[in-house]
């Protein structure tokens, strides 16, 4: 008996509409095997060129609609979801200027060597081809850029990689209108419609990871359910890549001098990055470790202005609204843990932000107050009060992984060349990917030089999924041996027909523009 997808309002909790049905064993199968049929069509890299700025153009035209569909299923905002559409037409356009300049495919060509010691070289030539069909787990925390049409299915398909979508259960109106776009520009590029296939269903994503044709999985969600895909991905009879964003406390350090110089404004600040999205973004800063004393008493009494002035919101569903107020109640109901604002229930379907605080020494060992180094999805962030260098070394110790670390530093010790502002930097650096100097972490850049990953729980690869990079996670390297002329892929031909960025005999070679 098919089972139906439903979209629902998380602001009143009532179905809007059948959307779909799940997915059977059968429909995952026919489905993967479709999106294989298409891989041959993706050899072209100029065909995918065009499938990426033309899956932009028809995102950008069918905004409106989209927008409307992702608002009414995730209370998101049209502002918010204005800007997230505007990035994710950006991000499409972004792999497409990859995809043309071929930097990515990493040639190497070292001609052979009859004299070279201590044995003669044979001619190897070496660049990077698509795994093969790639499954995306959409994020329910952005429906556009870290879902159907986001930066896993975008680079995926600049690599040259069919696509099937697991849609996200909070967002499967949204999911349509968007897989619908992909396969539209796909068709007007010249491509099968179904090297973008969308389905839907729990036991679906649990098929998908453990078919055969699937060469590689991009999850962004909880830690409970990427470490089950993890896992499946890792027991197949033949493994695969699994680059999953499961979760991260986003670890925030203000030394003494930045709170003596401006703790008010450090304090704002973080009511206005906790609270961002309902606290709903991957990289919301969930541990603050302030100084002791009155200038970090200074701070805890500007965040508490600001964050008593901030409104309740909707999470993105029930689910996870059960969820952040079990997590606010235990945490605030540890001992010697205070809440100048307490988080938790705000009404009807909404929640109230808070924030809660708790000495560092009460973090240095395991036991109940683990809880406050877990992450909390939603409007909550924690502040441990240190009193001394070991207390902040003893409480970073124990931290998991991140993709975000954040020090707020004096001006002076951000002047300095060495000394123990770079000596933190370096301790963080081991904690996240992604490490910031007198900012908040809130705001992912799409651009080149971006990481958005980190040490495990926070990703289980060293790979990015946003920036130019993220297309390294659907490639593989593979390289010819003494292979004539004539049977050599077209970039690895001495002459470079296609101009792309190669090297040739240790020696970069630039085409000319």
């Amino acid at each position: 008996m098919a089972v139906p997808v439903w979209s629902v309002d998380p602001r009143t909790g009532k179905q809007r509409e059948q959307v779909a049905t799940e997915a059977t064993a059968q429909e995952v199968d026919a489905a993967v095997r479709a999106a294989a049929a298409a891989l041959p069509a993706l050899a072209d890299r100029s065909v995918r060129s065009r499938l990426l700025r033309g899956a932009a153009g028809l995102l950008e035209e069918s905004g409106e609609r989209i927008i409307a569909a992702a608002d009414a299923e995730t209370a998101l905002g049209v502002p918010r979801l204005t800007g997230e559409l505007a990035r994710t037409a950006y991000q499409l356009r972004a792999f497409a200027e990859v995809v043309d300049e071929g930097g990515y495919l990493d040639v190497i060509i070292d001609h052979a060597d009859p004299d070279a010691k201590p044995l003669p070289r044979p001619d190897l030539r070496r660049f990077k081809i698509p795994l093969g069909v790639v499954a995306v787990y959409a994020a329910s925390n952005f429906p556009l850029a870290f879902s159907v049409p986001g930066g896993d299915t975008a680079s995926a398909l600049a690599a040259g990689c069919p696509v099937v979508v697991k849609a996200h259960p909070d967002h499967p109106a949204t999911s349509e209108l968007c897989a619908d776009v992909l396969r539209r520009a796909a068709v007007a590029a010249g491509l099968p419609a179904d090297t973008v296939v969308l389905v839907h269903g729990f036991q679906a994503g649990v098929e998908l990871v453990r078919h055969p044709l699937v060469s590689g999985a991009g999850f962004t969600g909880s830690i409970p359910g990427g470490r089950a895909l993890f896992d499946a991905a890792a027991a197949r009879p033949r493994p695969i890549p699994f680059h999953g964003e499961l979760g991260s406390l986003n670890p925030v350090v203000v030394t003494e001098a930045a709170a003596a110089e401006r703790a008010e404004q450090i304090g704002a600040g973080l009511a206005g990055s906790f609270t961002l999205g309902n606290g709903q973004f991957c990289t919301k800063p969930g541990l603050v470790l302030a100084p002791s004393g009155a200038d970090g008493d200074r701070l805890v009494t500007a965040l508490t202005e600001a964050a008593s002035g901030a409104a309740a919101g909707v999470l993105l569903d029930s689910r996870m609204r059960d969820n952040f107020l079990k997590g606010a109640a235990a945490r605030t109901a540890l001992p010697g843990v205070t809440a100048p604002v307490v988080p938790g229930d705000g009404g009807e379907h909404v929640v109230q932000p808070g924030f809660v605080t708790v000495e560092a020494a009460d973090l240095t060992e395991q036991g109940a107050y683990d809880l406050l180094l877990e992450e909390c999805f939603g409007p909550l962030t924690v502040v441990v009060r240190y009193g001394s260098g070991d207390d902040l070394a003893a409480v970073l110790d124990r931290l998991p992984g991140n993709l975000t670390a954040t020090a707020h530093l004096g001006a002076d010790e951000a002047d300095q060349d060495g000394g123990q502002a770079a000596a933190l930097l370096a301790r963080l650096t081991g904690l996240a990917g992604r490490v910031l100097v007198n900012g908040w972490p809130t705001g992912v850049a799409v651009a080149p030089a971006q990481h958005h990953g980190g040490p495990y729980p926070a990703t289980t690869s060293t790979s990015t999924s946003v920036g130019g990079t993220a297309i390294e996670r659907w490639l593989r390297p593979v390289a010819f041996q003494d292979t004539p002329p004539a049977l050599l892929p077209p970039e690895l031909r001495d002459g470079n027909p296609l101009g792309v960025p190669r090297k040739v005999d240790g020696v970069r070679e630039v085409p000319a523009s």
